[in-house]
């Protein structure tokens, strides 16, 4: 399946999520495009949006994904990678991945200065409905569902326009309820899936979640 838009695609979810209206709700948006998907869904549900930032790490000369470091500094190991595969990627590779987590915990926490940070205390007690723009791996799930553990949320959402079959296999242990527009099993990349590849910079990101409130429907 495709979409025109990050935001068609968002219109298309809210209208799956429209009963959460009158819940204490709040869309969470794992990276900038789903910021994009999010705003028409908070606008509708008459919530609050915010921002979630991850950062991958990768292994050196390898299109593998060895974990997900978080805002706060967390950091999830990819749960696809057998115990066996994480201690030997660490066993060889510990001093690049430690160099890359303060690396990455950096970069996250600059873009967070400009604003869009999320307080994961203002979910407490909440409906969370975790928002993506395309979910090819678990791996920004796995690191959302770590960031909120600290806190008791009313009931965990995951909304996403399109993802692999893999991801939205995670997605069912991970979440109360989810909804996903497509679900492929030859996932290309994300901007594939629309026509207009809308994604925004940190600072449009930004705006977006400021002015959800001005726009509600």
């Amino acid at each position: 399946m495709y979409f025109h838009s990050r935001t068609d695609a968002g219109e298309m979810l809210a209208e799956r999520l429209k009963q959460y209206r009158y819940e204490n709700t709040i869309v969470v948006a794992l990276g900038h495009g789903g910021v994009v998907v999010g705003a028409p869904i908070a606008e509708r549900l008459h919530c609050a949006l915010g921002l979630f930032l991850t950062q991958d790490i990768e292994a050196p000369g390898e299109n593998q994904n060895i974990g997900t470091v978080t805002q706060g500094g967390g950091f999830v190991y990819n749960k696809n990678l057998s115990e066996g595969e994480v201690d030997d990627y660490y066993g060889e590779l510990h001093g690049y991945i430690d160099d890359q987590k303060r690396e990455k915990t950096d970069a996250i926490n600059r873009l967070l200065a400009d604003g869009g940070a999320l307080d994961v205390e203002r979910l407490r007690e909440h409906v969370v409905i975790l928002v993506s723009d395309g979910l090819q791996t678990s791996a920004a799930l796995e690191a959302a569902a770590d960031f909120l553990k600290p806190v008791k949320t009313k009931r965990l959402i995951i909304a996403v326009p399109v993802a692999s079959v893999a991801a939205v296999d995670r997605m069912h242990i991970l979440a109360d309820e989810l909804h996903c527009l497509s679900v492929t099993d030859n996932y290309i990349d994300t901007g594939h899936y629309y026509d207009i590849n809308d994604v925004p910079t940190h600072d449009q990101a930004v705006a977006l979640i400021n002015n959800v409130v001005l726009n509600w429907k």
